[in-house]
């Protein structure tokens, strides 16, 4: 097989943000958009302290997150019951279909990559506003 019947390989140098459903901006990386992945997508987002995402659940896509700086609460399950602390050096897994809040409750910004087995990256995003009052 000759190497122009290959996939290229492609570098994203992320300058561009763009506003996720969630209520965070995020910088864009590795999607179906931007290189034409078809199985994955790849974020950066950062938390200023005190902001929280929209509850909300990923459809059928399931969430591996890696915390660069700072650190974030998550409230997650059916009535968003379970909470967990991540830091910087953490890596959080969230299966598909599971509702979940993220909260910036230090002082200093939060930055996370993240990557989704969604290469659309919004796409599978469905709010939750009955959830969002159950987190403080």
């Amino acid at each position: 097989m000759s190497s122009s019947t290959y996939p290229q390989c492609k570098t994203i140098r992320p300058s561009e943000t763009y506003d996720g459903k969630q209520g965070f901006s995020y910088i864009e990386g590795i999607s179906a958009e931007s290189v034409g992945s078809t199985g994955i997508a790849m974020m950066l987002l950062t938390i200023p302290p005190g902001a929280r995402a929209k509850a909300h659940f990923h459809e059928s896509h399931e969430t591996a997150i890696y915390i660069v700086a700072g650190e974030a609460t998550t409230y997650f399950g059916e009535k968003l019951e379970h909470v967990q602390v991540q830091r910087a050096g953490d890596m959080f897994y969230i299966p598909a279909g599971v509702p979940h809040v993220p909260v910036n409750t230090g002082t200093v910004p939060c930055t996370a990559v993240i990557a989704r087995t969604d290469p659309n990256e919004q796409e599978s995003v469905v709010l939750t506003p009955d959830l969002d009052g159950l987190v403080p």
